[in-house]
């Protein structure tokens, strides 16, 4: 048992309370705290990630309680490239944050901590009441961090926020009883061998609690029908939290491939791909509503945030047609998908930041500070975003449909990806020649005080960097991630090494 598994939460869950009771104070020493346990978390992530390449499944049990009495914490590929893709966002965007973003409100990086720790938990626990708590402990950071530096539209949009996750958490509960009922567990390996046992007079119970969690994932992941908070949620937060919040809707899209491949897949029995009917006619829908809200979006951080809901469609299509191929290809669009979200939020918040009164309304307006650097910015996010060539967003969308060809649903997967991908270069195109090339012949300036952004920039050339690197690297990662989308595929392995069951090599999952 490695003990180094709890690390990615319990160095959060101490750094948080230290920063609320030592540096609350001082905005330097608290500045230099949070740096160092980003660095440090970043730094321990590539380090679980190696160890977790070798193929095992390693657990840590906490207080030596055997799974499924105790609780326990399980590191694989996936959650291991998870906790990687965490750590480096969260870094970036808190240099972001550090040329003037957290001064705005009290306790930015005690928050910032505390969501980080919720976002880890839930990407290593192996218990659904513990995947609860994670949910709860990173809303209610993000709550804080959503309001971060009041204003009405702040509050309204948080407010919002905070209903309909109340509303998720409380469906989360009554789901996870329903299914505790029948099983007689909430331990996600020790409910995949309960599922097929389950009596065929409590399969309606079983799978209403288990469509009911698909709901409440759904939430997570921003889906069509209940998608409705996030344009307006991430659009109005502060730009670094809302950048952030991109790695938020993949813990609903995680939890989904966890659960409804691990509990529901292919052993379930007459619970057998429980979620595939609902998941990619909804997934399909939501790429649609997504690249249309980006054509229709009146600024830049509202076409960011339909853009968010169009790569989450894009994604659970991938991850709806429940293959390794599949899987594999879905991964490397959520990496993507990550950082291409994320910097389009600073980016906008840039541009915002340099046209007071028009802010990052897509309207023609003088030209503003630093036009030619951001407009290349916005234009590599861009090529990245719509997955245009050569950027790993042409790589990511090119493997799903790829993996899409055995599918009954082929035609209907190709088209509205390429079709959705063609509305969403008409809509960055529209925002980008109005922002950038018809601004650039009108009279009169913007006022050119402000803040210097340096780290602000550092931070989105960091992101855009992470973006080429996946394509330059495209071989080396697509690998990794097929060797990922295997092992969550053998779910005997996972159960074996959780429950402590004969476990087959792990080369065999190669």
């Amino acid at each position: 048992m490695s003990h180094w598994i709890i690390v990615p939460i319990l160095l959060p869950a101490l750094m948080a309370p230290i920063l609320l009771m030592s540096a609350r104070h001082d905005i330097v020493l608290a500045r230099v705290f949070s740096v160092a346990s980003c660095v440090a978390l970043l730094a321990l992530a590539i380090s679980l990630l190696q160890t977790a390449a070798g193929g095992d499944v390693l657990t840590y049990e906490l207080g030596n309680w055997p799974a499924p009495f105790g609780i326990v914490l399980v590191l694989d590929r996936l959650s291991a490239l998870m906790l990687v893709l965490t750590a480096g966002l969260a870094l970036a965007v808190l240099l972001y944050a550090l040329d003037g973003a957290d001064r705005q409100g009290r306790h930015f990086h005690a928050l910032y901590q505390f969501q980080l720790m919720g976002i880890n938990g839930a990407f290593l626990t192996g218990d659904f009441f513990n995947l609860f708590v994670f949910f709860e402990v990173l809303l209610i950071a993000s709550y804080g961090l959503m309001v971060h530096g009041g204003g009405p539209a702040r509050v309204k949009a948080g407010v919002q926020y905070v209903i309909v996750n109340l509303v998720g958490s409380t469906l989360f509960l009554m789901a996870v009883a329903m299914i505790y009922s029948v099983t007689g567990t909430l331990n996600m390996a020790d409910l995949a061998l309960r599922v097929p046992e389950v009596a065929a007079h409590d399969q309606a119970l079983l799978h209403t609690g288990a469509l009911l969690l698909l709901l409440v994932f759904a939430v997570k992941a921003a889906l069509v029908p209940v998608h409705f908070w996030l344009p307006g949620t991430y659009a109005n937060a502060p730009a670094p939290v809302a950048a952030l919040f991109a790695i938020m809707t993949k813990v609903g899209a995680y939890c989904i491939v966890r659960l409804y491949i691990l509990a529901f897949g292919a052993g379930a029995g007459e619970s057998a791909w429980l979620a595939a009917p609902w998941l990619l006619p909804v997934a399909l829908v939501t790429l649609v509503l997504g690249m249309v809200g980006v054509l229709a979006a009146r600024r830049l951080g509202q076409l960011a945030s339909f853009a968010v809901i169009g790569s989450m469609g894009t994604l659970l299509t991938a991850v709806a047609l429940f293959t390794p191929q599949s899987l594999a290809a879905a991964l490397y669009y959520l990496l993507h998908s990550t950082l291409a979200g994320a910097v389009l939020f600073l980016i906008a918040d840039l541009v915002a930041r340099r046209r007071p009164g028009q802010a990052d309304g897509l309207s023609v307006a003088p030209r503003f500070r630093q036009a030619s650097l951001l407009g290349g910015a916005f234009f590599l996010a861009a090529i990245a975003a719509t997955g245009m060539p050569p950027l790993s967003g042409f790589i990511g969308k090119l493997l799903i449909l790829e993996a899409a060809r055995p599918h009954a649903a082929v035609l209907w997967i190709w088209a509205l990806i390429l079709s959705t991908s063609l509305i969403a270069i008409v809509g960055f195109g529209r925002a980008g020649s109005t922002l950038f090339w018809k601004s650039a012949g009108e009279s009169g300036h913007f006022p050119l005080e402000g803040a210097r952004d340096s780290l602000a920039h550092v931070a989105v050339g960091l992101l855009l960097t992470g973006s080429v690197a996946l394509t330059v690297f495209a071989g080396p990662v697509s690998r990794y991630l097929d060797a990922t989308a295997s092992q969550v595929f053998r779910t005997d392995h996972y159960i074996a090494a959780v429950l402590r069951t004969h476990s087959p090599p792990a080369g065999e999952i190669e």
